[in-house]
């Protein structure tokens, strides 16, 4: 069952269902297809929201939640790296006598 939608860049849709597994659901291929051309507006595109168990936008267009789950992909984080590196090294003998720290 879907729990929360929020849009994101490229008409894509984050969708985190029950049990917090969360998919990425592409709506390119629906944006030439009837009431969805008008989801090409970006500002109409971000008000969807989730409505019962599928997603809804401000124009009355909706997708059934099996198609949802069926053609969404694993939502997959970008793991931010850090480096690792070496300490700055202090002559704390020159530091004594000249004042500094």
């Amino acid at each position: 069952m879907l729990k929360k939608v929020s849009p994101l860049a490229d008409y894509r849709l984050l969708l985190t269902f029950e049990g917090g597994e969360k998919r990425v659901f592409d709506v390119t291929p629906w944006l030439n297809k009837g009431i969805f051309r008008a989801l090409r507006d970006d500002a109409l595109f971000q008000t969807a929201k989730r409505s019962f168990d599928t997603v809804e936008w401000g124009n009355g267009a909706d997708l059934c939640p099996e198609i949802l789950y069926a053609k969404s992909q694993p939502f997959v984080a970008k793991k931010h790296m850090a480096v690792a590196e070496e300490r700055p090294k202090y002559d704390s003998k020159r530091a004594q006598k000249t004042g500094k720290k």
